[in-house]
């Protein structure tokens, strides 16, 4: 689909605006002080690059824990726990060994990020014209799991080669220290199959994890402003707005750590073992191999996933790009409600 014709669709999108005012005459310019358009080619490029730089990183940020979790799940009898992993990888890595992982970690996130955060924002508007204005409030949660269900598929094609390289890197002693070594030694071994051999279970990994995100964020946003900001959102300052953006996150976050988590486990072990299947390797870890790392996990997702949408968010604001509100029920939509009380 061209720019224009997304555009097009964004004329009508009721996330333009509160969907109980949302004109589908034309497309409301940017309000003054707006850098763009919402909708626009530019507003979905300013996206993208929000969702580079929050998951990008905040990634890079938590690469120790990550390794020691990663650790946990592929050796749990060498890794015990959060504290015994920490203090086995000072002493055979020292400091800078909790460091590694750092570079793949970091473009493949970012790689993520642009296509998690920016494709998002495409198919929740493209959707939403699918549907209509009243059945996107109505369906509003299952249109939030499907955009980003959609973005996260093509998110994970961007991910995976930079997550297979990160997982030899940080568990497979003396496979390789950094991600130059990596690449040329993964495609010398293995072929192109070695970058995209834990692409299923990260789909499944990622996809649940990535649906929790973003429903379970926007729907707890709009719970928030109802039921615990004791004020309008349109009252609030930026900086109190995303303080609620934060602990929004952070709700999520909790969610989108335990859903995923059997799957993260499976694709940590499948890049360490040639030639295994996930299948192979979920039954070889048994169900409770399957939840180990599962509070590490919690704590870094959770905070991760709380961190990304503030900086997301404060990426809009910094850009000043346009930040609509939490949906309102449309007034066609009202008006037949009323109608069916009278």
């Amino acid at each position: 689909m061209n720019v224009l014709r997304l555009q097009e669709i964004t004329k009508n999108s009721p996330f333009r605006t509160p969907m109980s005012t949302a004109s589908c005459d034309a497309a409301a310019p940017a309000p003054e002080g707006d850098s763009c358009e919402f909708g626009s080619g530019h507003y979905f490029a300013l996206c993208g690059l929000g969702g580079i730089i929050s998951c990008g990183v905040t990634h890079t940020m938590v690469v120790p824990l990550d390794l020691v979790k990663c650790r946990m799940q592929v050796d749990p009898v060498k890794y015990k726990s959060v504290f015994n992993g920490f203090k086995v990888t000072l002493a055979e890595d020292g400091v800078k060994g909790l460091s590694k992982g750092w570079a793949p970690t970091f473009f493949g996130y970012s790689m993520q990020g642009l296509c998690k955060f920016g494709l998002y924002e495409v198919f929740k508007v493209m959707y939403s014209n699918i549907i209509g204005e009243e059945n996107s409030y109505l369906w509003r949660t299952s249109l939030y799991l499907a955009a980003s269900a959609s973005a996260e598929f093509f998110a994970d094609i961007a991910l995976s080669p930079m997550e297979a390289a990160k997982v030899r890197i940080q568990t497979m002693p003396g496979y390789a220290n950094t991600l130059r070594e990596a690449l040329p030694k993964m495609m010398k071994d293995e072929g192109m199959t070695a970058f995209y051999k834990g692409l299923v279970p990260l789909w499944m990994r990622q996809i649940p994890y990535t649906m929790m995100k973003f429903a379970c964020f926007e729907r707890t946003l709009e719970l928030l402003y109802k039921f615990v900001v004791p004020k309008p959102r349109a009252e609030c300052t930026k900086g109190e707005q995303l303080i609620v953006t934060f602990a929004a996150g952070y709700i999520a976050g909790v969610f989108c750590a335990i859903v995923s988590h059997p799957a993260d486990t499976v694709v940590s072990k499948l890049n360490q073992e040639k030639g295994a299947t996930a299948l192979d390797v979920a039954k070889k870890l048994g169900f409770a191999g399957l939840w180990k790392g599962l509070v590490p996990r919690i704590v870094m997702i959770g905070t991760l996933t709380a961190a990304q949408w503030f900086i997301y968010d404060a990426v809009k604001v910094w850009l000043r790009m346009p930040r609509p509100p939490p949906p309102e029920m449309p007034e066609s939509l009202k008006k037949k409600l009323e109608n069916k009380s009278a």
